[in-house]
């Protein structure tokens, strides 16, 4: 038989460019760059203006919207120029990104004052002159966020939240990276510290270790704690707040632009609501939040000190007669060990509120634990508004209260 003619090696040349551009838009941005040098073919490919949006929305958040603002730069250009900027922040830009525009236009949808606060980005030789200064490398996911924002200015309301009782009131600003350069900390107890926030009615700052120092994980964020009973100034105990600038501040917007904290008074307020927290009592309703205040606590003699919000909420399907007023509370009080403590009295926070349809009655109280947690439970006692002789009690559900994992002083 005449032998079969040899098919054509096949080549790069030959094959059909549609599946090759294909086969190319799965590759990442870093093997597209490699292709650029194999050949005359690959590099016209992957220079394939198309090929590049993908990465520019996956890595810069870059929309056609903004595109069309570039003046007819293709989507290749734009990544190029992007990654010259910020490239050795490309695993952390997107995520950061995206946390500073929802919590931006949240901000503008509930507490619009604050935006007006928040400073313009920085440029990379401005952080690169605050390492100079404080002779201490910032990790990347910290400099990213401040090519973004150069934090806020110090103002009330601080942008990471407030907590206001009777007699104490504190709101934290994220530092601008200056300031937080001024308050790097060499000191015993808080050494190579750069603090992340600042509150300018109490002093209180969340702290970043820079470095592995004195019993601390680096780059892992606490409130200082002074240990009271230690001779030694320096001892410093620490509740934890975040492992890294990356997930404590995504974790924090998240928190933010979900709802998960209330605004009150156009300001966040950092109280967290267990959504299980909640009892019903025929037309009336109870749910409780709560936070954990450090600054006024100690593990050294151990003190920990709680704050809680409760909401007292009628429903708006109930008849008018069932309009009734808060006479009394109890409650009962246990810590971590068991130790009951029952508590009763007239009336909340010195208030006897009256509740009817629709109506919503809340206020904020306070209770210290000798444990690190504990949880409270109760009731009201009410009285109808039409018939005086009428009472019943409301629910309180139990809420717990945990203090934050803590790190005791190595000094």
């Amino acid at each position: 038989p005449r032998d079969m003619e040899q098919p054509p090696a096949l080549s790069l040349e030959l094959l059909p460019t549609d599946p090759l551009l294909l086969i190319l838009s799965f590759l990442d941005y870093r093997d597209l760059v490699s292709c650029c040098y194999l050949n005359r073919r690959l590099n016209q490919l992957s220079s394939h203006d198309p090929l590049w949006k993908r990465h520019c929305k996956k890595y810069w958040l870059i929309s056609e919207e903004e595109k069309s603002r570039r003046q007819n730069q293709g989507w290749k250009a734009i990544f190029i120029s992007t990654y010259s900027d910020l490239g050795r922040y490309i695993h952390y830009y997107a995520t950061l990104k995206k946390a500073w525009d929802d919590l931006e236009k949240y901000l503008g949808q509930w507490c619009p004052r604050m935006i007006s606060s928040l400073k313009e980005s920085v440029r990379e030789e401005d952080l690169d002159a605050v390492e100079a200064q404080i002779r201490c490398k910032l990790p990347d996911d910290y400099r990213c966020s401040f090519r973004i924002h150069n934090g806020q200015k110090l103002v009330v309301p601080g942008l990471m939240g407030s907590m206001a009782l009777s007699n104490h009131y504190r709101s934290e600003d994220l530092l601008d990276i200056d300031t937080a350069a001024g308050g790097f900390q060499q000191r015993l107890g808080l050494k190579q510290c750069l603090p992340l926030t600042f509150c300018i009615h109490t002093g209180l700052s969340q702290y970043m270790a820079l470095e592995s120092v004195e019993g601390r994980n680096k780059y892992e964020i606490f409130y200082q704690c002074p240990d009271q009973m230690a001779r030694n100034p320096s001892a410093i105990v620490m509740f934890i707040t975040g492992t890294s600038y990356l997930e404590w501040f995504t974790s924090y917007v998240n928190q933010v632009v979900t709802g998960g904290y209330p605004i009150i008074r156009d300001q966040i307020f950092r109280y967290v609501h267990d959504k299980d927290c909640v009892a019903t009592t025929e037309d009336i309703t109870v749910s409780v939040s709560t936070s954990f205040l450090p600054e006024l606590s100690s593990v050294h003699p151990p003190h920990y000190f709680f704050t809680y919000r409760i909401r007292i909420e009628m429903s708006k399907d109930a008849l008018p007669e069932s309009t009734c007023q808060l006479d009394s509370r109890y409650w009962k009080i246990t810590n971590a060990k068991g130790d009951v403590e029952e508590v009763q009295g007239p009336g909340v926070v010195g208030e006897f509120p009256i509740i009817g349809p629709g109506k919503v009655y809340e206020y904020t109280s306070c209770t210290t634990f000798s444990t690190t947690s504990g949880y409270m439970e109760g009731y009201y006692t009410f009285h109808c508004i039409y018939n005086k002789d009428k009472f019943f009690n409301v629910t309180i559900p139990r809420f717990h209260m945990v203090c934050p994992a803590f790190k005791v002083s190595t000094a």
